[in-house]
C-alpha cells in the first residue's frame, strides 16, 4: 500500500475522473516509452539525484524506468507514457512531513520536464492544490495503524 502521485496530462475542459479512466485504459497496452518522456528522463534524474541523495535506477529497454530512494521508499517510475510517484505508508509525525516534502519538490521536478501535472488521487485534485496537513495526516493514520 503507498501514497501515488500520477502525472497526467488534462485537456482543456477534460474533468480529472475522464482523465483517470483514460490512463487506466491505456495501462491495459505496454507501448515503449515516449521520445519525449525519455528525454524528461534524462533531465529528471540528476535533479532527483540532487534532492534524495543515492538512488537506485532501473531500466528496461524502451518500457520502463525506475529511480528508487531506499530511505524514503521514494520511487518515481515510467512505463510506458504513465509516470508516477509512489512513498509506502512507512512515515508518520514529522518523518511523514519531511518525506511527502521531498515527494512535493520531486513532482515539480517532473511537471516542470514533462510539462505533465502532478495529480494526488488521494485527496482528489492535482498535488499543487492539496492541502499538506491532510496529506501528512493521512500518511501518519495508515503508518500508526
Amino acid at each position: 500500500m503507498s501514497y501515488d502521485i500520477y502525472f497526467l496530462n488534462r485537456r482543456y475542459g477534460q474533468s480529472w475522473d475522464e482523465v483517470l479512466e483514460a490512463m487506466e485504459d491505456a495501462a491495459k497496452h505496454s507501448e515503449p516509452i515516449p521520445t519525449q518522456l525519455l528525454e524528461a528522463w534524462a533531465r529528471v534524474v540528476p535533479q532527483a539525484q540532487t534532492l534524495l541523495g543515492e538512488v537506485e535506477i532501473t531500466e528496461y529497454e524502451q518500457e520502463s524506468r525506475d529511480l528508487s530512494h531506499s530511505g524514503t521508499g521514494i520511487d518515481l517510475s515510467v512505463f510506458g507514457d504513465e509516470v508516477s510517484i509512489t512513498v509506502p505508508y512507512w512515515h508518520a509525525g514529522n518523518d511523514a512531513a519531511v518525506v511527502l516534502g521531498k515527494v512535493s519538490a520531486l513532482a515539480a521536478i517532473v511537471e516542470k520536464e514533462t510539462g505533465l501535472t502532478a495529480y494526488d488521487p488521494q485527496a482528489d485534485r492535482p498535488l499543487a492544490e492539496a492541502q499538506p496537513e491532510s496529506s501528512i495526516g493521512l500518511m501518519s493514520r495508515i503508518t500508526e495503524d
